[in-house]
């Protein structure tokens, strides 16, 4: 049963529903309950006085010469003719079942299993003539050989019971009315009162302007409605933490393509100018494609850098195996590697190895490896005289179920007071002419933390001179992947 129904749940309706449905309907359970009671509490005093008359009349039943006789005085008679609102009726009935005074065709008792004790009166509801009785009866035990037993009924119609239930209903029940109403009215007050806050915290809301996103307080905010405002602070949280990443994605974006553009403006005004000789507008036309290489190269590890920082929960997990994808990118950066003179290959587990599954996402675990591979080609100096190296490899820790990816190189390596500023985005570090656009480290970061890894950063080989560089990612192995098969 629902009183406050619409098209739309109303939590003041709901709480309010749940309330007064009970109420209203234990009221007819009350109403038959105090029927019952007072049914009960009507027939207590009258029955009374039916067992007193049924003794007074037994007392009369008398034993003379042999034979039970029943003697009635007439001011007794009228005693019990004498009730205004209900009939009395009366029956004497000898030791044979012989009528001796009273209503001929009275019920009679059914006659017991055992003797009955004689004068313990006994009341029963019985019907005669169609009108509803209330009858008393007691088996008198007469002075006689075997002691036999008369009978003596007292029996009235049950109208003052009536009255006098129905009277004890009205004295319960109408207050009721007025009481029902009035706890209805109560609660009603009480729920709109609770529900206050609730009315208070919206108005802080929509009076928040747009760009605050601060967690809102929990002051004067119910108990119960805490959680609801800690998810909704978590997801305050959240969002702020997105717009910041799109504000800083547009912000970098902006200021590392201006400078290419910028050249590549300033180039092609050069082209086009009437003196230049053919050798310069080559050059210019060179540099416009160098250029035009390194935009696509920021624009590319920009959106590798949002994909990263975008992924969140929703990011597609699946077993990895983490040799396959190094060696796949091992062998594209192959031919840039050639052409820098960097001696690039790998060294590790093989990929039928146990261990080297991981559980994560293939598209960003490739973008990790390149990044560290791209890193290290561009750091490493190298001739055709002097070629620099850069290693790959993957080792596992079958024991401690986890799987490591290295990248060393031959370069001059990072000092320890920059090792932290390597990841973050843009950060060059200082004399160092490599070109680059100080994404590919955060990224690199970004992907691991996903991942649930941790990036190592020390040398390659400490205490030579180059010291070189080792990048190491560990991450969880895949424990169902662990064994060999």
């Amino acid at each position: 049963m629902r009183l406050f129904q619409g098209e739309q749940r109303s939590l003041f309706g709901e709480i309010l529903d749940w309330m007064l449905t009970p109420l209203l309907l234990l009221w007819p359970v009350s109403l038959a309950l105090t029927w019952l009671v007072a049914q009960g509490l009507a027939n207590k005093p009258f029955d009374r006085a039916l067992e007193y008359n049924a003794q007074a009349l037994a007392q009369l039943v008398l034993v003379q010469h042999g034979k039970v006789l029943f003697s009635l005085p007439q001011s007794a008679s009228e005693i019990l003719r004498a009730d205004e609102s209900d009939t009395v009726y009366f029956q004497v009935l000898g030791v044979s079942g012989e009528f001796l005074a009273g209503e001929r065709d009275l019920p009679r008792p059914a006659l017991p299993d055992e003797p009955p004790a004689s004068g313990a009166v006994q009341l029963r509801d019985a019907e005669f003539r169609g009108i509803d009785l209330r009858v008393a009866h007691v088996w008198v035990r007469m002075p006689l050989p075997d002691e036999p037993l008369a009978l003596v009924q007292v029996a009235e119609t049950r109208e003052k019971r009536s009255v006098l239930a129905t009277e004890i209903i009205k004295g319960v029940m109408l207050p009721q009315f007025v009481i029902l109403p009035l706890a209805a009215l109560l609660v009603w007050l009480a729920l709109a009162r609770g529900i206050k806050p609730l009315h208070r915290l919206e108005v802080r809301i929509r009076a928040r302007r747009p760009e605050d996103l601060s967690p809102i307080a929990h002051k004067d905010v119910p108990l119960e409605v805490v959680p609801l405002v800690d998810s909704v602070n978590d997801l305050l949280g959240r969002l702020g933490d997105s717009l910041a990443t799109q504000k800083r994605f547009l912000a970098d974006a902006a200021h590392q393509l201006k400078t290419p553009l910028a050249g590549l403006r300033m180039q092609a005004e050069l082209a086009q100018r009437d003196d230049m000789s053919t050798h310069e507008r080559k050059q210019s036309l060179a540099q416009i494609a160098r250029s035009s290489i390194r935009a696509t190269h920021t624009v590319n590890q920009l959106l590798a850098l949002a994909r990263a920082e975008g992924g969140g929960r929703g990011l597609a997990m699946q077993p990895c195996n983490l040799v396959r994808l190094v060696t796949d990118v091992v062998r594209d950066c192959l031919p840039r590697a050639m052409d820098k003179h960097v001696d690039l290959g790998y060294d590790g587990a093989d990929s039928s190895a146990a261990g080297v599954w991981l559980q994560g996402n293939a598209t960003l675990l490739t973008e990790l490896v390149r990044n560290l591979v791209d890193n290290a080609i561009n750091y490493t100096p190298s001739s055709s005289s002097q070629p620099g190296m850069v290693t790959a490899r993957v080792l596992a820790d079958v024991f401690a179920g986890t799987v490591l990816l290295q990248v060393e190189d031959s370069g001059p390596g990072v000092p320890e007071s920059e090792r932290e500023l390597v990841f973050q985005p843009f950060y060059r570090a200082l004399g160092s002419e490599a070109d680059g656009s100080g994404l590919g480290l955060p990224i690199v970061m970004e992907i691991a933390r996903q991942h649930g890894a941790q990036v190592v950063l020390e040398d390659a080989h400490a205490g030579q001179q180059p010291p070189g560089a080792c990048f190491g990612v560990r991450f969880k192995a895949l424990r169902s992947k662990i064994d060999p098969p």
